[in-house]
């Protein structure tokens, strides 16, 4: 198993520094051989044995961190299948046993990863523990030394609360795909199971970022990019009365609540994320509620899509809903034009959109032919 492979590194080093002293011992039958120098000894080997845990511990966090994002990758993928296409409950069903394997992947790295991260802290206290020796022995105490004090606690790879919402999903999602059988009607079956597997989706990716899996910078786009989206969808469940909180980027417990309550009115999984049957329930509900506000929500989305088209950051439909991949499109297209990328459309964005558009527009305008009287 990974989990054996990894702690191999880790053995290796015990073994050498038990070997170590054990020689120094030996030596000491042809030789004196003082406490102070079998105990530094002692040290020595025990950091090597803490260095060797550190790098198993590198390792398998990297290990981890590459299985989990194939995992969330195939989630998403998946995903995209079942809202794109027209699928049966076969489609449906088949999806478990399409994704045991990466899910297998990712749940393998996790453990190794914490595995690793145990060992570190034994060998770190066994580094303190012969540190502790060998200040007594340099002291030339005779008496037996008293345990070191334990080093600090370890900070987990993950909160807690990321990990238990990572089971939790999991768990939903194998109840959804145990509920769906041959007489499961399709929308259904397909509502049931895209809207588990997008909870899915989620928490694995938050134990991705809290796992320290993506750098600092990446982390900054990606929090801006959820703001952004929450932002949009915050607003629309207010326009159509499902929320009464701040717009301020959070997807927190009312947001959740009121997509739960958006879901609990139009008959759908109630998990408090939005997938595609919960996003096409949110944009009638807001043609249906009509005023100015929903329709102004939905022109200026589709004018920001027609616009990314038109200078190729975009390839989706005109169709005035916002998603997470238009707010990659925006913010893509301000990295470009050196604009801060916030995936939100400002004053700033709105200018360089116009800057854009004249451009194209001059582009495309043929260059006019000089005529007899200009040029004499």
């Amino acid at each position: 198993m990974k989990s054996d492979r990894r702690g191999s590194t880790w053995r290796l080093a015990t073994t050498l520094a038990v070997l170590t002293v054990a020689a120094i011992g030996l030596a000491g039958c042809s030789g004196e051989v003082s406490a102070v120098d079998r105990a530094s000894a002692r040290v020595s080997a025990k950091e090597k044995a803490v260095t060797a845990a550190e790098t198993a511990l590198a390792a398998a966090s990297g290990e981890f961190c590459g299985a989990s994002k194939d995992y969330i990758t195939a989630l998403d993928r998946y995903a995209d299948i079942l809202n794109d296409t027209a699928p049966t409950v076969g489609d449906v069903r088949d999806a478990g046993s399409d994704l045991a394997e990466p899910r297998e992947g990712a749940v393998e790295g996790a453990q190794a990863a914490v595995e690793a991260q145990e060992d570190l802290a034994v060998a770190q206290q066994e580094l303190a523990d012969a540190q502790a020796a060998l200040a007594a022995a340099q002291a030339g105490s005779t008496a037996e030394p008293e345990e070191a004090t334990p080093p600090p606690a370890s900070t987990p790879l993950a909160p807690t609360a990321s990990v238990e919402r990572v089971k939790r999903a999991e768990s939903e999602f194998a109840s959804a795909e145990a509920a769906v059988t041959d007489d499961t009607p399709l929308r259904e079956a397909s509502e049931l199971f895209n809207s588990a597997a997008v909870a899915l989706e989620l928490a694995w990716l938050r134990l991705f970022v809290d796992a320290g899996c993506i750098t600092d910078e990446q982390k900054a786009q990606a929090e801006a990019a959820v703001s952004a989206y929450t932002s949009a969808l915050q607003q629309d469940l207010t326009t159509t009365g499902h929320y009464t909180g701040a717009i301020d980027g959070i997807y927190g417990p009312m947001t959740v609540q009121a997509v739960e309550d958006l879901q609990t009115a139009n008959d759908l999984p109630v998990t408090g994320t939005v997938d595609k049957a919960t996003a096409e329930a949110l944009q009638a509900e807001l043609v249906a509620v009509g005023g100015a506000a929903a329709q102004e929500s939905v022109a200026s989305t589709a004018a920001v899509q027609q616009t990314l088209k038109l200078v190729g950051f975009w390839d989706g439909p005109v169709d005035g809903v916002w998603t997470p991949e238009l707010t990659e499109a925006v913010m893509a297209f301000q990295t470009e034009l050196g604009v801060e990328p916030t995936g939100a459309v400002d004053a700033v964005t709105i200018a360089a959109f116009e800057q854009a558009l004249a451009e194209l527009e001059a582009a495309a305008s043929p260059t006019p032919t000089p005529t007899p009287s200009a040029t004499q």
